[in-house]
């Protein structure tokens, strides 16, 4: 096994844990966020066998798996987050937990989905995928400042979102 091999199953022992979640929570489908996943992986495979130069490994992966959820949105219409918990689907929640948490998760993942998806977006990367300004910038192909703008008015509109609904 060659080192461009050995560093790129290492990546992928680090990040298809975190690469599937980010998936799952932009589609909420595990299928759609397991192909994605997969398929992100390919594609970074492939390029670099083309001899692409990868200087952020981890941005580059979230980059790639942000435009193909973005191809599969204009494939068909996403599911709706409350269809799921509908569902029995609980992110987050452990049995083991007491009910007042899950009732807070509901509540909270219920007020995200409600956030404009410039917003949405940046919020589910820094607090679910738990990314750094500078990592979202670098997929978003924004400025860390932008990003920490939206994060801030994100968390902002969040905060009038539970006062509001008590």
């Amino acid at each position: 096994m060659n080192k461009l091999e050995e560093k790129f199953i290492k990546c992928y022992d680090e990040l298809s844990d975190a690469i599937f979640r980010h998936c799952y929570f932009r589609v909420y489908n595990q299928d759609s966020a397991k192909d994605i996943t997969q398929e992100t992986f390919t594609k970074t495979w492939q390029y670099l066998v083309d001899g692409g130069e990868i200087q952020n490994m981890k941005a580059f992966l979230y980059k790639t798996a942000n435009n193909l959820i973005i191809d599969l949105s204009r494939k068909k219409q996403t599911i709706s987050l409350e269809r799921l918990q509908e569902e029995g689907f609980e992110p987050g929640y452990d049995d083991s937990k007491n009910i007042n948490n899950s009732i807070e998760v509901k509540r909270l993942l219920k007020l995200v989905n409600q956030l404009d998806s410039t917003y949405r977006e940046v919020v589910i990367m820094r607090y679910i995928d738990d990314l750094s300004p500078k990592d979202i910038a670098n997929i978003v192909q924004e400025s860390e400042n932008n990003v920490s703008v939206r994060i801030h008015r994100g968390i902002k509109k969040l905060k009038e979102l539970l006062n509001k609904n008590g």
